[in-house]
């Protein structure tokens, strides 16, 4: 049986952590870190298959974080979750997300994008 793709999920909020943890465990193997230097250190422990980036986090905001992993790995993929997508969005994605996904998103939308950008299982 092949592994379930891995998804680090980077959040400080703990209701926000939890409820993603629960739209996406049966299908993801999931990584959780509550700031952005946590981050960067599990990416590059675990190398997850994409990364679920906060913008406004303490100890290292989610636009550094995305600056640092992409050092990291060109190839990183990270998807960003915000509600400050109007005001922040655009300098995650100029630090190398490929998307925003705007707070609060449903199930079916978290999966959807996160399936964009994750090979298929076949």
């Amino acid at each position: 049986m092949k592994q379930k793709p891995r998804v680090l999920i980077v959040e400080d909020d703990a209701a926000i952590l939890e409820a993603v943890q629960l739209m996406i465990s049966d299908r993801y193997n999931l990584l959780t870190a509550t700031n952005g230097e946590e981050a960067v250190r599990l990416y590059k422990m675990f190398k997850p298959d994409i990364v679920l980036m906060d913008i406004a986090m303490p100890v290292m905001d989610g636009v550094e974080a995305a600056k640092e992993i992409k050092k990291f790995d060109p190839d990183a993929k990270i998807i960003g979750i915000t509600a400050y997508a109007r005001r922040r969005g655009q300098e995650l994605l100029d630090a190398g997300a490929l998307e925003i996904l705007e707070k609060p998103f449903t199930r079916k939308k978290l999966l959807e994008t996160i399936e964009k950008y994750l090979p298929s299982e076949e």
